[in-house]
């Protein structure tokens, strides 16, 4: 059989080691702390390229409500961060400016209930 001595510290070491909770740490610096909130959502999302991408490939003919409430019926032929080619069959085709475009749906369909065309 093992002859085991039983270790205890001295109280005195014990209590020069012990810190009290009422002591708080120095203030760390805000670089330092990690945050662990969720990470803000990412500015760009792509849905747009995607839908205009989807549009062009498949040549889906859509109505585009300008601001004004005028509709413009063609096919998306190219696009950029300012603006949309619309290809238009019998007239002319179209540069048209995103920010006067209201909304835009494929053509044949009704456009959503509860869009914002102000009537």
């Amino acid at each position: 059989m093992v002859n085991r001595k039983l270790f205890r510290p001295v109280l005195a070491e014990a209590k020069d080691s012990f810190v009290p909770r009422s002591v708080q740490p120095a203030p760390q610096p805000a670089a330092a702390i990690a945050p662990r909130k969720k990470p803000a959502p990412p500015d760009q999302t792509y849905a747009e390229n995607f839908y205009f991408v989807k549009q062009m490939q498949s040549r889906t003919p859509v109505a585009v409500v300008l601001t004004d409430g005028e509709v413009l019926h063609g096919t998306v032929e190219w696009y950029d961060r300012d603006c949309i080619k619309l290809t238009r069959y019998g007239s002319p085709n179209l540069l048209i400016y995103k920010h006067s475009i209201r909304y835009l749906y494929k053509d044949g369909e009704e456009p959503m209930n509860g869009s914002s065309n102000g009537h």
